[in-house]
């Protein structure tokens, strides 16, 4: 799933210029726009010179969109010849102006009059110069925007310098232009025709996997975390090769700073361990980014002290504490089952002990207690019940054939 109509946040800058600078733990103020955004202000000449204006079949004009990014080339420019180190003040109006331009990139006819428009250049120049972390989450949102459509996507992924900046940006300290960031690149790789050439610049730049992992064991930004997760798990599954390297690239046990960094897995670890208590859909996607590494060898090693028990006893207390309790009824699992599958996928492949026998036992008297054996009203079957219910079978009897093993240990 990915969100393509990203809606501008608030025009309020209050506290929107504060950078981070230990981590990326910053809140975001981005509530979803309930409506349509407004037109921008009409053109003062008559009826027929405003439908020329109009921007295909909408209201926007053409006039005043040409007028706001030419107004804004020349703030920064402006603002780059006259202080090229201290940080720029985005003018209230201004400010206003540019989420309407986002709010407006949502339309596809808008997204493709910016296109032609070589909008595209015109907002990298914007982030390359700019000294404003509002405005540059301005400027890839409204990119954002514009590549929710297969068109555009596919003309906006092209340029070889704007993928050379999204990816550089991962590294950026304000959370709202990471993510806005993370967006922007989810929804690229999401795109079939434009992902192979995406999944190439991930792999060449370097920089990506420690600035990923270093947003997933530092920040405690759900949204952030949530849309990292969903960036991260959507590259693990299309590109096997590229899960490896990371995986290969694990990180000396201090970097340059003498700080300790943390490997691959623990970092999914650390970021499912901060969803946990707010986000069951966030924790569900790094669950299967597990997963997606438990189906290498090189994915989590089991040493007693390494990351497999680590993450082991993390699912563990979420099976045994969050999900399946003793009381819950029957439509408690229907509504877990999806996690459920993620979690138990996890344990499957690195269970070393048996403390699970009532939960997976109960998922079990669960299913066979559904009247419709996982059929749905309409008579069709329930296919994430249905994989839960094989999975809970594979596992237990997985564990029953590794009893006189542990049986003998004793």
């Amino acid at each position: 799933f990915v969100w393509c109509f990203f809606s501008s946040p608030d025009c309020s800058v209050d506290g929107a210029d504060e950078v981070e600078k230990e981590s990326t733990t910053s809140e975001i103020h981005s509530p979803v726009m309930d409506r349509n955004p407004s037109p921008p202000p009409e053109t003062a000449d008559g009826e027929e010179d405003e439908v020329l204006d109009a921007i295909g079949d909408t209201v926007y004009s053409k006039h005043w969109l040409f007028s706001t990014l030419t107004r804004l080339i020349h703030m920064v420019t402006e603002h780059s010849e006259e202080d090229s180190e201290g940080q720029m003040q985005l003018p209230d109006d201004d400010e206003e102006d540019l989420c309407r331009v986002w709010d407006m990139a949502m339309d596809k006819d808008v997204a493709g009059f910016l296109q032609e428009f070589k909008a595209t250049d015109i907002l990298l120049g914007v982030i390359a110069k700019s000294r404003c972390p509002r405005l540059t989450e301005i400027c890839v949102g409204i990119l954002g925007n514009i590549a929710c459509f297969p068109d555009t996507c596919l003309a906006l992924s092209q340029n070889g310098d704007l993928g050379a900046v999204l990816l550089l940006l991962l590294g950026d300290t304000d959370p709202p232009t990471l993510l806005e960031t993370s967006r922007l690149l989810l929804t690229c790789v999401s795109q079939k025709d434009v992902c192979s050439l995406w999944l190439q610049r991930i792999r060449q730049q370097t920089s990506v996997h420690p600035n990923l992992c270093f947003i997933m064991c530092s920040s405690t930004n759900t949204d952030l975390l949530e849309k990292v997760g969903e960036l991260v798990e959507k590259l693990f599954d299309l590109d096997e090769e590229l899960m490896k390297s990371w995986i290969a690239a694990q990180p000396s046990e201090e970097d340059d700073d003498g700080e300790s960094r943390l490997d691959l897995a623990s970092c999914l670890l650390e970021a499912a361990k901060q969803l946990r208590p707010e986000s069951p859909n966030g924790l569900e996607v790094f669950l299967h980014a597990l997963q997606l590494l438990t189906t290498i060898d090189e994915g989590i090693p089991a040493a007693p002290d390494g990351p497999g028990k680590a993450v082991w006893d993390f699912v563990c207390e979420v099976v045994c504490e969050d999900l399946c309790q003793p009381n819950d009824l029957p439509v408690v699992l229907q509504e877990q089952k999806s996690i459920l599958v993620q979690a138990f996928s996890v344990l499957q492949a690195l269970y070393r002990c048996l403390p699970l026998f009532a939960t997976i036992l109960r998922v079990l008297q669960y299913h066979s207690e559904c009247k419709d054996d996982g059929t749905s009203k309409e008579g069709r079957k329930d296919k994430q019940l249905q994989i839960l219910s094989e999975i809970t079978a594979e596992f237990l009897a997985d564990i029953c054939s590794q009893i006189p093993k542990v049986m003998n240990t004793k």
